[in-house]
């Protein structure tokens, strides 16, 4: 079995440190603030496309998206946490799956992340923004990670929080359960996944015990 986990919503919660890191780049660019609710509902996709949905322009996107990352590369750590329960999900799917990441966050961020709360010692792929041209929801991240990954005779799960994961997921042909730690509401979800699940260790339970049937 193969495991790929989305990572805001579904294994971290860095809605502080994004909030923030908007409204210090939004103050570098002397540039009228959008409302924390209407950061929080663009989170998970890319930065650039964040950006223009908040009325940012074309040509400053770019500038403003380098704000965002030099101020978060600081902040990042301090003000992320792990969701309840991630670290055991993925101590757990560990046991019964090859794991992987797949994110829209940059991915060297990411690694530093994972890195820090002491877990990616659990992952043998991490794919990041950086790493496609297409991000979520293209299927392209989810099968770059597989490209990394054996997949010969095994069931693939994305868990993930949100629509983008789900339409990737089911764009590159894999299983996905949807999770509500995050930032879509159940209505959302279900229209894209079959299986909601409240977090991710009760996912990685749910696929624990599929594993168990079919041995």
């Amino acid at each position: 079995m193969i495991i790929l986990f989305d990572l805001d919503g579904t294994l971290i919660d860095s809605t502080d440190a994004i909030v923030s890191t908007f409204h210090y780049s939004f103050d570098v660019h002397e540039t009228e603030h959008p409302s924390d609710k209407e950061i929080m509902a663009l989170i998970g996709y890319p930065l650039d496309i964040m950006y223009k949905k908040l009325g940012i322009e074309e040509d400053k996107v770019w500038d403003f998206v380098a704000t965002y990352k030099e101020e978060y590369r600081k902040i990042s750590t301090i003000k992320t946490q792990l969701l309840a329960c991630a670290k055991e999900a993925v101590e757990n799917a560990s046991k019964i799956a090859t794991l992987g990441i797949v994110t829209t966050k940059t991915g060297s961020y990411s690694e530093i992340l994972m890195e820090h709360f002491g877990l990616m010692q659990y992952f043998d792929v991490l794919i990041g923004r950086e790493h496609v041209q297409n991000p979520k929801p293209h299927a392209e991240p989810i099968l770059k990670a597989l490209e990394l990954l054996d997949t010969n005779n095994k069931e693939i799960w994305m868990i993930g929080d949100t629509k983008l994961d789900l339409i990737s997921a089911n764009d590159a042909g894999v299983n996905s359960i949807a999770v509500l730690s995050g930032y879509d509401e159940v209505e959302t979800l279900k229209e894209y996944s079959e299986i909601v699940m409240n977090d991710a260790l009760e996912a990685v339970e749910f696929l624990k015990t599929r594993k168990k049937q079919h041995i």
